[in-house]
């Protein structure tokens, strides 16, 4: 699950390469980077679905999340991650069980807290064509990875024109399983506090507590 949890925010961090990539691809995530380094915060809704070419099976996910700046509160099935910028927490609903980590992102790792600067180098990006979309002007781009041991090889985004916001992506993981995320609910700035970066351990009798710092 933390996978799926570093390749969803891996999407909303692809932005511009220092690697090969056209001009016009170039331009549009540029305008995408400058929009999300804007906001103070903003939360979201989002549907996941996972489908295995190997065995033919489908599945399903919601989630939602919200960030400000270093601090972030996700929230997907059964799993809910949350750090304050120096401490995170993994909340595993089903055992009951908090795991306590570091929640200073190290250099190579993919976070919330460091969307805004991986894409600095990685990846090559591709204009792929613009479509009409739930009346909506949709702009697709193609980011490749430069290190090949990545579990995925390719990423496709779907970018909105108009308001330069994520509308979705589809991960083409190595295994041959693909992986669609779509944004159904997307607020800028919205209103948070303190509290919600932070897990409350009163909030969950009988919980373990698993220290891995």
């Amino acid at each position: 699950m933390y996978r799926t949890f570093a390749t969803l925010f891996l999407c909303l961090s692809f932005f511009v390469s220092n690697a090969q990539k056209d001009a016009k691809s170039q331009e549009i995530l540029k305008a995408v980077s400058a929009k999300y380094k804007s906001l103070k915060s903003l939360s979201a809704t989002f549907k996941v679905n996972i489908v295995d070419q190997k065995s033919n099976t489908t599945q399903n996910q919601a989630g939602s999340m919200i960030l400000s700046g270093n601090k972030y509160n996700l929230t997907l099935t059964g799993q809910q991650i949350i750090s304050d910028g120096k401490t995170s927490w993994t909340y595993l609903k089903d055992a009951n069980e908090v795991q306590i980590n570091d929640g200073a992102s190290k250099d190579d790792a993919i976070s919330p807290s460091n969307i805004f600067t991986i894409y600095e180098k990685g990846f090559n990006s591709r204009f792929v064509d613009e479509k009409t979309m739930g009346g909506k002007a949709v702009q697709t781009i193609d980011l490749t990875p430069l290190d090949k041991t990545k579990p995925y090889f390719k990423i496709q985004l779907q970018i909105n024109k108009t308001d330069k916001t994520i509308a979705g992506a589809k991960v083409f993981n190595n295994n041959g399983s693909i992986m669609t995320y779509t944004i159904t609910k997307y607020t800028p700035d919205a209103a948070v506090s303190d509290a919600q970066f932070m897990f409350d351990v009163k909030k969950h009798p009988g919980v373990e507590v698993v220290d891995l710092r």
